[in-house]
């Protein structure tokens, strides 16, 4: 089969690997679509690599011994392999799993567990099938897209009644947009980058800030009746944010992180009484129904927040539109040509 491979710091290209092998409930999957969500840090630094992505929506081509699907079924991929047995992966949190499976290893396949390829396998618990009216390259918004957004609104309990603060708008944060526009909330955003702040604003933002502003804290408590916003989610991943957006709620306010990087002073959670979430994915288990119909209501706004698509071959020039930051979400087609 043909996958990207990085060779070296800004280096990428379509290889050839053996085709992986399904076994036992680890099935195959042709892939018809991968979003690309943080790979292209490992093409900017060079973190050599045949196995990239972790998002896609593809079509089962061997169903093995799975009881769950048949060839033919479009599926969602979900990212990561739990191991399907521990109390998270029970409760549908595969993403927190800290027992991963060796696909490569039960299936003796030397290749095939990244999403940016023709092929690739999965445990079959880990594939969402996509209802028949809702096309391809919408499915494929249901992973990074919507869904880490998805969950920290849903512990958050973000309502129509709430002003919400999004700090960043890389493709999730622009998704984090759509999600609580969708809700009904109204949206905050802070984002430097002018095309992705100008997206923000096409996408249903009330208000985009530069978060470097001297005056910050003063526009977003004007922006929401003096005393900050009811809800916050920071998906910037920078060191400096979520202090900046503790700031920003309101007292008893509600911050969520889909983020890695930063720290927060734990007097000003405790003098705040501020409720804190951290998501990282969505569970497929028991809101597959609701993320679904989410996307349903959001597709002109997908649409929007889909900037570029790319072939496979085109991968190289992919990465670099993204290390621009001028895109929303970006999609890889394995085919020759990438996709409408």
């Amino acid at each position: 089969m043909l996958c990207v491979e990085i060779l070296g710091p800004r280096q990428a290209q379509v290889s050839q690997r053996p085709d992986p092998q399904a076994s036992g409930d680890i099935v195959k999957i042709q892939v018809l679509v991968a979003p690309m969500c943080t790979e292209w840090q490992s093409w900017r630094s060079g973190k050599l690599s045949c196995e990239l992505g972790h998002e896609a929506v593809g079509v089962v081509v061997d169903a093995a011994q799975s009881k769950r699907l048949k060839v033919g079924d479009r599926v969602i991929v979900m990212p990561h392999a739990g191991c399907g047995v521990c109390p998270a992966c029970r409760s549908g949190e595969h993403i927190h799993c800290t027992s991963q499976r060796d696909l490569l290893d039960e299936t003796g396949s030397s290749s095939g567990i990244g999403c940016y390829a023709e092929f690739l396998l999965k445990p079959d618990y880990l594939l969402q099938p996509v209802p028949d009216d809702i096309e391809t390259h919408h499915a494929a918004m249901a992973i990074c897209a919507l869904g880490p957004s998805f969950t920290a609104m849903h512990r958050m309990q973000v309502s129509p009644q709430d002003t919400m603060l999004i700090s960043g708008c890389g493709a999730v944060g622009l998704g984090a947009i759509i999600n609580a526009r969708t809700i009904g909330a109204r949206v905050i955003a802070l984002e430097l980058n002018p095309y992705r702040a100008a997206l923000a604003q096409e996408l249903g933002a009330e208000l985009v800030i530069d978060p470097r502003a001297p005056d910050l804290i003063e526009q977003v408590r004007a922006a929401s009746g003096g005393y900050g916003v009811d809800a916050a989610l920071d998906t910037s991943n920078n060191e400096g944010a979520p202090a900046v957006v503790l700031e920003l709620l309101r007292a008893r306010g509600r911050l969520a992180f889909v983020t890695w990087s930063g720290s927060l002073p734990v007097n000003r959670i405790t003098g705040k009484g501020i409720d804190i979430f951290g998501a990282w994915h969505w569970n497929h288990d028991v809101f597959a129904e609701e993320l679904l119909q989410r996307v349903r209501d959001a597709r002109p706004l997908l649409d929007r927040l889909t900037t570029h698509r790319f072939a496979m071959s085109e991968v190289a020039s992919a990465f670099a539109l993204q290390e621009t930051g001028n895109c929303g979400k970006v999609l890889l087609y394995p085919g020759k040509t990438a996709q409408a």
